[in-house]
């Protein structure tokens, strides 16, 4: 795992990506506390686990970021998949 700081609140979190589609993240205390997703209060849903975080849309963002510059290794060698549709 290896750190990456959010480019929206500079919370550093602990990464690793698998592949481009899988990635783990582990929070520290204060990624937690300075994350602005994570303060923002969810709507009420009828989910089992609805307390849970589902992901910071800004550190995902910052995660991809970092993989595509090589700053965050991918574990699986197939490469970055793109949408061949744009390219036409």
């Amino acid at each position: 795992m290896r750190p990456v700081t959010c480019l929206t609140c500079a919370a550093e979190v602990l990464a690793r990506k698998s592949s481009w589609d899988q990635t783990t993240v582990q929070w520290s205390a204060e990624a937690v506390e300075r994350c602005v997703e994570r303060k923002q209060q969810l709507p009420p849903n009828e989910r089992p686990n609805r307390n849970a975080f589902l992901g910071c849309h800004a550190l995902k963002d910052s995660v991809r970021a970092a993989a595509v510059r090589g700053a965050l290794e991918i574990q699986d060698e197939d490469p970055l998949k793109t949408n061949p549709e744009a390219h036409q």
